[in-house]
């Protein structure tokens, strides 16, 4: 009885947590469409405005991002950057930077 009481809640669990991060990568995108395709690509790889994202990995994402946000990073679209990092939380960005990452 105790095994199948553990084995019972050890399987909500893991649902649970395989719901929580399908929710999270969701926003990404949902994110990532309403804040950068615009400008990036739905792609990530547009590069008539700016410098493409495709290829990126997670980490150099996060760096870069947090760059802006802290306004140590940037070049000639430094402005308009800032600005975008500055309107999302650090989760945002860590999620944006797994999706980047796959794209």
């Amino acid at each position: 009885m105790k095994l199948t009481l553990s084995l019972i809640l050890a399987l909500s669990l893991a649902l649970c947590a395989t719901a929580l991060a399908a929710d999270a990568a969701t926003d990404a995108a949902a994110l990532y469409n309403a804040k950068c395709a615009s400008c990036h690509g739905k792609d990530g790889s547009k590069t008539i405005l700016s410098k493409p994202v495709k290829g990126l990995s997670a980490e150099d994402f996060t760096k870069k991002m947090m760059g802006y946000k802290a306004k140590t990073y940037g070049g000639t679209k430094k402005a308009t950057m800032e600005k975008s990092a500055a309107a999302l939380s650090d989760a945002d960005i860590k999620g944006l930077a797994a999706f980047v990452a796959k794209l």
